[in-house]
């Protein structure tokens, strides 16, 4: 049974991972493959990083207590240290040894003076007063420290994250297995691309859009296309869909109409959680269960698609997926340049174009903000989020926006 007909953002989100929890199974991939997956188990650092001193400069190795407070220090210089070939003696008093960036800080030595600082003069140095103990050493293990856990599970494996493995000599991770997403459309009206347009259809945009969306998030997608507004077809699709997938993700039906079926069949076959959001665009969107798979019953109007996706259901299949922490949404606010006219008491995803003026950041609105008009995410870089209590925007008021480059 329904928790509670209409939720905000925040509850719905919240209603969602309450009853969500990650998918089980595993896989071993080379690290080269992993990029995007998400960590199954923590990864501990096997030895330090980086495994001893060094020189985080090109420079000189030499003893802190032999230089002078007040003037400059003449010290011989005794060898070289490259990285990967270390200096095998031991810096004693008065000495220093010319160092390369990354090489093994040698013994007796404790700080690094940089070259250009310093002034050669035959086989001595000449360094200057001023220097601090310990400068430009990197000491071991002072990225990862042997034992210590280098990353945890739940993390997704970024370019950076890459590095690290290998930087541990780690060749292979092992990682949660992808999530299986199964997605239709629905509606007599919606056509595939690929033939003719009849008399009072459109072309199916929804599916394309959750294609590319759910591509970048890196599941394994089932494409079964568009179903017909007919009840037995619909609930054919999406027992088929249970069957096979971990998510059902549909577009269109969900509403109150005489042809909007996927609700009433959602709580006939499984159970609703709720279906409708306090956004616009956006309002109605279901969320339940059918099988061992979880429903998420988007709007049909192409930009509440993408707005209740970003805003509600990215969450959940983030969750699913084992990824840990959440996607964060940041928000910062920036003068709007546009007046809005917000007369209900929803919270609104508006679509803006934020833009430099002088070097301050300004944000201003695209014309039309029809849920039907995806042109107007295509034009635009960030959402302009207006909460519950907000009323009409003045040009000059400040707003929150959240850029797409967080999210899409």
């Amino acid at each position: 049974m329904p928790r509670k007909n209409t939720l905000n953002v925040a509850e719905a989100r919240q209603s969602m991972l309450d009853v969500l929890t990650p998918v089980t199974g595993w896989e071993a991939l080379p690290i080269r493959r992993a990029l995007d997956r998400i960590l199954y188990r923590d990864i501990t650092a096997p030895f330090d990083v980086p495994a001893h001193d060094n020189s985080a400069m090109d420079g000189y190795a030499v003893r802190i207590g032999d230089l002078s407070a007040t003037a400059e220090t003449r010290l011989n210089i005794v060898g070289t240290a490259y990285a990967g070939n270390a200096f095998s003696g031991m810096v004693g008093s008065g000495q220093a040894v010319r160092i390369m960036t990354g090489a093994m800080l040698p013994r007796g030595a404790d700080t690094i003076v940089v070259q250009e600082v310093a002034r050669v003069e035959g086989d001595a140095v000449i360094v200057p007063s001023g220097q601090q103990a310990g400068q430009n050493v990197r000491r071991a293990g002072e990225d990862l420290a042997r034992g210590k856990p280098a990353l945890l599970a739940g993390k997704r494996l970024g370019p950076s994250e890459i590095g690290l493995l290998a930087s541990l000599g780690i060749g292979e991770v092992t990682v949660c297995r992808r999530l299986r997403v199964a997605f239709f459309s629905t509606g007599d009206e919606v056509a595939s691309i690929g033939r003719p347009l009849a008399p009072g259809e459109i072309y199916d945009s929804n599916r394309y859009t959750l294609y590319g969306a759910l591509t970048r998030l890196g599941v394994d997608l089932i494409d079964m296309g568009v179903v017909r507004d007919d009840p037995a077809a619909l609930e054919q699709a999406l027992k088929d869909a249970s069957a096979q997938a971990d998510v059902i993700l549909t577009s269109g039906g969900v509403s109150v109409g005489d042809a909007d079926y996927v609700r009433e069949l959602t709580s006939r076959l499984g159970a609703i959680e709720f279906w409708k959001l306090n956004i616009k665009p956006g309002r109605p969107m279901a969320f339940g269960r059918i099988g061992d798979a979880w429903l998420f019953g988007l709007p049909g109007n192409p930009v509440a698609v993408m707005v209740t996706f970003y805003q509600v259901v990215l969450d959940a299949l983030c969750t699913l997926m084992g990824c840990s922490p959440l996607p964060e949404r940041p928000l910062f606010k920036v003068p709007c340049v546009s007046a809005v006219a917000k007369t209900q008491a929803r919270r609104e995803f508006q679509r803006g174009v934020l833009f430099t003026d002088n070097g301050i950041w300004k944000v201003r609105l695209d014309s039309n903000q029809g849920s039907g008009i995806l042109s107007s995410m295509s034009s635009a870089n960030c959402f302009v989020v207006l909460p519950e209590t907000s009323g009409d925007i003045k040009p000059g008021d400040m707003v929150d926006v959240q850029p797409f480059d967080a999210l899409i």
